[in-house]
């Protein structure tokens, strides 16, 4: 009985418990969307902030991303660290710095390895593997088809059209067609190409220390130039009988960033060795093949014999070369404007008397043939399909070959002053360079023209006035490195003997879709007779049983497969 009377009693106070419950929630009801409303408004208002941000930052050239975003990348590294300053690496230096105050990305590199076949390797292996980092160099335009086909890559074509500068566009645009069309499948960008630059001709550097001791008046030709080096070896200028003559590499022909070919020695007789040609009937033409290389060939087997050129070139490879020049030995080679840079600073780093000076003695002869470009070895930036920034590639070119150039801050400065320490461009976190076909003689001429005050240092861009600031300290007297008379003798003497010469941007065609890389049994069959004539194991007939061989060991198809490309591209 006490039991019952007990729950009995409980009962109104269940009850009573219950209505309170359902009467605060009513209650709650009706105040909640209000409260609710403040808090989402607030909250929305934050959200909407930042996805601007975001929005403004994936869409624009250097809008700033309000949160790190970081990538994976595969790049190419150079030699010795690329010269960068103890402490800094290929994840933190100038670069990567700028890029964390500029646009907030940060690279974390998968693999950087040298352009000496371990970099090859590791790509070819990514891609095999189908494991691509998030952004990647890669060499050559076959790799980059490869990488289209297989579906791995990106389309930047919006990417380019939205995250580069206007600058950017220009840039590009200096080069033609051809440039971007490289990169183009199917009318899609898939790449951001390399803009080489013009690099201008190959020239003769000399010792003029050497040519005033000798009496010898400074050469205007060729010939006088070749009896200049003659009379070097003749009267043995480094002394104890260890004075060479032209000091070159057996691959006769460099690259835009090689030194030590006989190129100049080709372009005096027209002829354009290891490149694709259109010829005066308008076809397309090994340019290894003519009557003109042959000629070539012929005046170099005069030289070789002569002594002019060093009697032992084919035993030598480029560091023993470089030996040669450092130790005093040596007092002739070729190279463009920037071999004051390299290797020719380290010859005046040993001695402060090493004059070398540049001549341009084939101005007359350069740019008379129309040259295809090759893509074989050009680089390019891909992003890996389904990446979630692949702006990322648009936003930084525009940030490091524009933005960086004008901004006055120490992080702009610090990117611009790598270039008067010479760090290689390899320090970058992408390999490749974007600027004008002809900014080689624009920073020059402007160079030029501040420390001779025809114009006021205010109109140089960052990295004009970086270089302006060692060049006039070398001049003054203030500073003596090596560094120092790289900078001037490259961007002031080199670069006004090519304006002066009246250099002509190189004129390139594009061949299209043709797979033009020469053989390797191909390659081994011009190197071995071109040497073979130029030493005298061959005489200079043997060129004409040359051409017969390549063409009837896959040169003919070769030929009619990359002239039918060519021909497509007219249509």
């Amino acid at each position: 009985m006490t039991g019952k009377k007990r729950y009995r009693k409980m009962i109104p106070a269940a009850i009573l418990c219950i209505v309170g419950i359902i009467v605060f929630a009513l209650l709650w009801q009706n105040r909640a969307p209000q409260e609710g409303r403040e808090e989402s408004s607030e909250s929305s208002g934050e959200t909407t902030a930042k996805e601007e941000q975001w929005r403004a930052a994936e869409t624009t050239p250097l809008g700033k991303y309000p949160e790190t975003v970081e990538y994976t990348l595969g790049k190419i590294s150079g030699a010795n660290n690329s010269n960068l300053p103890i402490g800094d690496t290929y994840e933190d230096n100038a670069y990567t710095r700028y890029l964390r105050n500029v646009l907030n990305i940060q690279n974390i590199n998968v693999f950087a390895l040298e352009a000496d076949g371990s970099y090859e390797e590791a790509l070819a292996a990514a891609i095999s593997d189908r494991d691509i980092p998030d952004v990647m160099v890669v060499n050559g335009r076959d790799n980059l088809a490869r990488l289209v086909e297989s579906g791995m890559i990106a389309d930047l074509s919006e990417v380019y059209e939205q995250c580069t500068t206007d600058t950017i566009k220009e840039m590009y645009d200096s080069y033609g067609d051809f440039l971007l069309d490289s990169a183009t499948f199917d009318g899609k960008l898939y790449a951001l190409p390399n803009a080489e630059i013009d690099d201008g001709a190959m020239m003769l550097w000399l010792r003029d220390d050497w040519i005033e001791k000798l009496g010898l008046k400074k050469p205007e030709t060729m010939e006088e130039a070749m009896d200049v080096v003659k009379a070097f070896v003749e009267n043995d200028v480094a002394g104890n009988g260890e004075t060479v003559g032209l000091a070159c590499s057996t691959g006769l022909i460099a690259g835009s960033d090689e030194t030590y070919g006989v190129d100049t020695v080709f372009t005096k007789y027209g002829s354009v060795p290891e490149n694709w040609i259109l010829n005066d009937n308008g076809e397309v033409e090994y340019g290894s093949l003519t009557q003109e290389t042959k000629e070539a060939l012929g005046y170099l087997n005069e030289l070789y014999e002569s002594g002019v050129i060093d009697s032992r070139f084919l035993l030598r490879k480029t560091e023993n070369i470089d030996e040669l020049v450092i130790d005093g030995k040596c007092g002739a080679i070729f190279g463009r404007w920037w071999a004051p840079n390299n290797p020719l600073n380290a010859s005046y780093d040993a001695d402060h008397t090493a004059d070398w000076e540049p001549y341009f003695l084939t101005a007359e002869e350069e740019n008379q043939v129309q040259t295809f470009a090759s893509f074989d070895d050009w680089m390019y930036v891909v992003v890996r399909k389904g990446y979630e920034h692949p702006e990322i590639v648009g936003k930084y070119v525009s940030a490091i070959f524009d933005y960086s150039r004008y901004e006055d801050n120490q992080y702009a400065r610090e990117v611009n002053e790598y270039f008067s320490i010479n760090v290689d461009p390899t320090a970058r976190p992408m390999n490749i360079n974007v600027d004008y076909r002809d900014a080689l003689y624009r920073s020059g001429e402007n160079i030029r023209k501040a420390l001779t005050n025809e114009i006021s240092i205010t109109q140089l861009s960052g990295l004009e006035r970086s270089y302006y600031d060692t060049c006039r300290s070398f001049v003054g007297g203030s500073l003596t490195t090596a560094n120092g008379w790289a900078a001037y003798t490259s961007r002031v003497t080199a670069v006004d003997t090519l304006i002066e010469g009246g250099i002509k941007e190189e004129n390139l065609l594009f061949m299209g879709e043709a797979d033009a890389e020469i053989p390797q049994e191909l390659q081994e069959l011009e190197q071995q007779t071109f040497l073979q004539i130029i030493v005298g194991e061959k005489p200079l007939d043997y060129f004409d049983t040359f051409v017969v061989e390549w063409y009837e060991n896959g040169g003919r198809e070769l030929t009619d497969s990359v002239r039918e490309a060519y021909a497509a591209t007219l249509k």
